[in-house]
């Protein structure tokens, strides 16, 4: 009789919670959530051509058309894959890009209600519980997403993009 390892449940765990973690990671950089927190500049899609402002679909379309690109390569995906995880990512961009715009007038509306000569907490509570909602109907979307892309990826595959994230993550650290 075989005595399985009892750390290998925790393994397991710790692998599927990782690719989960990946997926989010790579999804959120290709769609430039940060983009939307930040609305564009540094550390946003500014370099990539996305300034503040409205977005350009076109220019959103073309984005994701090079990022797929490079994570077909990474995960060296088959054409059914490829042809799987586009609509995937795209339809998650499309559904999310408008949150954007959303947390822009958020943060005008912020600072307008923090600089106005009387502190209106009814208003500024109204304002955060609407971001938190926002913020919860993009969570939802991305791990949506992110379930869709994972069933189309092999275990292989979502623990090299695993790798592949953790070694960027390292490097986007400062210190």
């Amino acid at each position: 009789m075989e005595m399985q390892n009892p750390n290998s449940g925790n393994r397991r765990r710790f692998f599927k919670r990782a690719a989960i973690a990946t997926l989010i990671g790579g999804i959120a950089a290709g769609i430039g959530i940060k983009a939307f927190a930040h609305g564009g500049g540094y550390g946003g899609w500014h370099r990539g051509g996305f300034a503040a402002g409205p977005l350009d679909p076109a220019a959103v379309d073309e984005h994701l058309e090079r990022m797929l690109k490079h994570l077909y390569v990474e995960i060296d995906a088959t054409d059914e894959q490829k042809q799987r995880l586009a609509p995937i990512v795209k339809q998650a961009a499309k559904d999310l890009l408008p949150l954007r715009e959303k947390m822009q007038a958020a943060r005008k509306q912020a600072i307008e209600l923090l600089t106005r000569d009387t502190i209106d907490r009814g208003a500024i509570e109204a304002l955060r519980a609407d971001q938190l909602q926002l913020a919860e109907g993009a969570s939802r979307r991305i791990a949506q997403s992110l379930a869709d892309a994972a069933e189309v990826l092999t275990p292989a595959q979502r623990k090299e993009l695993a790798a592949r994230v953790e070694k960027h993550r390292r490097g986007w650290r400062h210190g």
